[in-house]
């Protein structure tokens, strides 16, 4: 059996958690201003942020490269794609994952 927190959506913290990562950076900073108690899903939101604002940005300029900007960005962003799903899938087992170096600092913002 399985212990479950509660979040101010009323909903699992696995899937709230998950939902951080679904949504990219919007959804963390949402879900970072909602859930001030459950330190599982600000975690998650905050490692969430911390990986996919930079990320956003990075594919943004690339994308203005002239000739090859458009093809560069596909080459970030695919795989960004599939750190979006496996992330959300680890966070939805219930999983408190650190992304190297990225997941200890959001570790250190949430859990002091």
């Amino acid at each position: 059996m399985s212990v479950t927190y509660d979040t101010k959506l009323g909903i699992e913290e696995n899937k709230v958690a998950a939902l951080s990562y679904v949504g990219l950076w919007v959804s963390a900073i949402i879900l970072l201003l909602i859930e001030r108690e459950n330190k599982f899903v600000r975690f998650h939101a905050m490692q969430s942020l911390l990986v996919f604002l930079p990320l956003s940005l990075l594919v943004f300029f690339i994308a203005w490269v002239p000739y090859v900007g458009w093809v560069l960005a596909d080459f970030i962003g695919f795989p960004a794609m599939f750190l979006v799903i496996l992330f959300a899938f680890l966070a939805y087992r219930g999983m408190k994952f650190k992304i190297p170096f990225i997941g200890r600092y959001a570790y250190r913002l949430i859990y002091g």
